[in-house]
Order: structure tokens, then C-alpha cells, then sequence
């Protein structure tokens, strides 16, 4: 090959390489919404040969960004075949410290304080609930 032609394959490689990583570290993420997202509890099943359980507690300064807890949940990780939940509480309120597993994971007193629950199941369908425990 010409030398022309090989200083002309390696810089489009290095502009191709830049490009790959400048488009890699702008991709939006949570830390992007507004809303003052903060995640206070986090539970992942120590259960490695079954399904993956992720559950989050987040606390969100403005109570009505719905909208924006639905895409919040969008960014968290799922694994193929698992399940993330992720509830929504505000950040002037109380909000569980520690999650366990179960349908409720935090203590029953948290459930009026609950504002939103974002889940996504095993088969990868996606629900978004407002007020998932019955209060006003």
C-alpha cells in the first residue's frame, strides 16, 4: 500500500475510535432527568442459576414528574429473565433505608408514602403505577 493511503486508513480509524467513545460518554442516563433522583435502598438477589431481582427505593423532589419516574426506571439495569422494580417516594417525606424481598419490600407504615412503582417483569413487559398501594 501507498503511505498515502495508509495515513489516510489510520486517521479515519482514530476519528471513528473518537467518535465511538465521545458517543459512549454522552449517553443519557438518570443522573440527566430533573426531579433531584436520588436512590436511598437497593436490593439484588444474591441468587446467580435464577432470576436476577433488582428493587429500588428513589426519592424525587417533585412528587408529580411522572413522566420522568417512568424513564428513571427505564435506565436501570434488567437482565434478560429478571425483574426491576422501583419505587418512588419524596424526598421530603420518609423513604425506606433497606429493601427485602417479597411483594412489599419495605415496611408497611412506607406503603401511604409510596408515590410510583416502576417495574419491569421476566418477560421484559413494562408497568408504571401511580400511587400503588391505594392512597389518595
Amino acid at each position: 500500500m501507498q503511505p498515502r493511503i495508509k495515513y489516510l486508513l489510520g486517521a479515519a480509524t482514530a476519528l471513528l475510535l473518537l467518535w465511538f467513545v465521545f458517543d459512549a460518554l454522552t449517553q443519557p442516563g438518570p443522573q440527566d432527568l430533573d426531579g433531584d433522583f436520588t436512590e436511598v435502598a437497593l436490593y439484588r438477589n444474591e441468587n446467580n442459576t435464577g432470576p436476577v431481582q433488582r428493587i429500588y427505593a428513589v426519592t424525587v423532589a417533585d412528587t408529580v414528574r411522572w413522566a420522568e419516574m417512568q424513564q428513571y426506571g427505564e435506565y436501570m439495569p434488567h437482565t434478560k429473565y429478571g425483574n426491576t422494580r422501583v419505587y418512588f417516594f419524596s424526598a421530603a417525606g420518609p423513604a425506606p433505608r433497606a429493601l427485602q424481598p417479597g411483594p412489599v419490600p419495605f415496611a408497611p407504615e412506607l406503603q401511604a408514602k409510596c408515590l410510583a412503582v416502576y417495574e419491569k417483569d421476566l418477560q421484559s413487559n413494562v408497568s408504571f403505577k401511580r400511587r400503588p398501594f391505594g392512597q389518595p
